[in-house]
């Protein structure tokens, strides 16, 4: 078998389905075999995109690949691949790559921008793990190891492929002791762990759950699950976990993040007895710029790999099996908490703020529907919304890179194609990388893609304002004209955002909404932000 043909079949044995790129001469080889393939090749508008939804894809089938050529096409999928990295996504980033002849006489190629090995040296930064398929007797398992990698840390690779290689014939060897990758686990200290968690849960004591990223990315929710309807505690999540747990179950109180939380969100949280984060990362997001008012010591942190609880740390554990120890030891609570939650639509007659925005969307929200949202006030505002199951918001919200949604939202639908596909997304980010609804509309999507239109970087504004941070007006709902067939509305107020919705939601095919928001209303939660900044920062000058 030629070692590309061995590489799809191997991504496809992986639940890789569909592979995201643009062509270019040192892969075209390559991309002429996937057309013989079993995976489906989706061409993107932008090598860049073509990363952002291959992020997305892999959230949702535990792998994806993308593939581009040397130099020009690789290098712009340097940022798509860093927020992967940033975010625990593994994907499998595949470059086409001049021959190993080629390279070896250094001869000066079309693409080149410094010595062949200067691109392997950047991905090296920002993957896991680096498969240069250069010699054809070891390719099978070079290839072997990388997707291994990828599985195993959750993180994204890179896997050269000169154009020489790619039909060349591959040899199978023998497996080896490389591809059985292991964690150092210490099964003693989270047995403890788990010992000192459940006798700090006495029936008596307040404590609420806090779930986080990892939950979702080491594929714990069904043990998670079973923690909260045994437990019968409140349950947040961090901002960056948003959806690894159902938003519409009774006993979930909201996405914690510090002064940015919902008022009753973060009264319950920090008046608490006891906190328990399970798998969320402490980082300024999650924290709400490091807002979070909650004593240490009342504090219980679960990560992969280590477990504090006070003054106590325990290393080497696993996430996965102290929560399945926990699941089965954790004694059931007869008392329940649960939260009231107003999902009604606002009065339809007003003008449309962000936050009457969420509202509308809650009350029409199918309940098959995934939200892909944006960074900036379209991500702060999704601390009102609320999804229907597990998994159904992904957002780049920890490594915030403006642009990601639209491709995001083309990642997700061809992942689940029997799910819709709502898309949050700002103005400012739009112009960034909205040309990728020309290939949800090409592939006929049933993606809805609502752009807050609220003249500009409205978040970069609440901190510092300036010409700097205005834009030119886009009719974006026109936008379908030039990325046909896809129908676009216009709205300025509840009722006519209602009227779109109740159509786009309607509809198995791309839908564009055009919403005018006052550039001067930010969401509740981004109101929030800046209040307790602007407090800490008078209360620093005064001190």
């Amino acid at each position: 078998m030629k070692i590309g043909e061995y590489l799809l079949q191997q991504l496809y044995a992986r639940n890789v389905t569909d592979i995201f790129g643009v062509p270019g001469d040192y892969a075209l080889k390559f991309f002429e075999q996937i057309t013989k393939s079993q995976l489906n090749y989706i061409g993107t508008t932008r090598e860049d995109t073509a990363g952002y939804a291959a992020d997305a894809y892999a959230r949702c089938k535990g792998l994806s690949a993308v593939v581009t050529t040397y130099g020009v096409g690789t290098l712009s999928t340097v940022n798509a691949t860093a927020g992967a990295f940033a975010e625990n996504s593994p994907v499998v980033v595949i470059s086409g790559a001049p021959g190993v002849d080629e390279q070896r006489k250094n001869q000066l190629l079309h693409h080149r921008f410094g010595p062949y090995k200067l691109q392997r040296q950047i991905f090296k930064k920002i993957t896991c793990h680096s498969a240069i398929l250069n010699d054809p007797t070891t390719g099978f398992r070079d290839i072997n190891r990388a997707l291994n990698a990828a599985q195993f840390y959750h993180l994204p690779v890179y896997i050269e492929l000169p154009r020489d290689i790619a039909e060349a014939e591959g040899k199978q060897l023998p497996p080896d002791d490389v591809n059985i990758l292991t964690k150092e686990t210490d099964h003693i200290a989270t047995e403890q762990a788990v010992y000192e968690i459940l006798q700090l849960l006495s029936p008596t004591t307040n404590a609420v759950i806090i779930a986080g990223v990892e939950i979702q990315r080491f594929q714990c929710q069904d043990t998670l699950n079973t923690i909260i309807s045994k437990s019968g505690l409140p349950v947040a999540t961090s901002l960056t976990g948003k959806s690894v747990v159902s938003e519409r179950i009774p006993q979930y109180i909201g996405v914690y993040e510090g002064i940015i939380s919902v008022t009753s969100t973060r009264e319950l949280v920090e008046n608490a007895d006891l906190v328990i984060f399970l798998g969320v990362h402490l980082n300024d997001v999650d924290t709400g710029i490091f807002t979070m008012n909650i004593d240490p010591l009342k504090m219980v942190h679960v990560v992969e790999g280590q477990v504090t609880i006070g003054h106590h740390i325990y290393k080497n554990t696993s996430l996965c099996k102290l929560l399945h120890i926990l699941a089965a030891k954790i004694p059931t609570r007869r008392k329940r908490f649960q939260t009231s939650r107003n999902l009604q639509e606002m009065p339809t007659t007003i003008p449309i703020t962000v936050s009457t925005l969420i509202q509308t969307l809650n009350g029409l929200l199918p309940h098959n529907a995934t939200v892909i949202s944006d960074v900036g006030d379209s991500l702060f505002a999704t601390h009102e919304l609320n999804v229907h199951s597990p998994n159904q918001f992904i957002a780049n919200a920890y490594y915030c890179s403006m642009g990601f949604s639209v491709p995001a939202a083309l990642g997700v639908a061809v992942a689940r194609p029997n799910e819709r596909v709502i898309c949050l997304i700002g103005d400012g980010s739009f112009q960034m990388t909205g040309t990728e609804l020309s290939t949800i509309s090409r592939l006929n999507l049933p993606v809805t893609t609502i752009v807050l239109n609220n003249q500009g970087y409205s978040t970069e504004r609440f901190i510092l304002d300036g010409p700097f941070n205005d834009i030119h007006q886009w009719n974006y709902h026109n936008i379908g004209h030039v990325f046909s067939p896809m129908p676009g509305q216009y709205v300025s107020t509840n009722r006519e955002l209602l009227n779109a919705l109740e159509i786009a939601v309607s509809q198995d095919r791309p839908f564009i909404i055009n919403v005018k928001l006052p550039a001067d209303q930010p969401s509740p939660a981004l109101k929030r932000l800046s209040e307790g900044l602007k407090s800490k920062l008078d209360a620093s000058t005064q001190s």
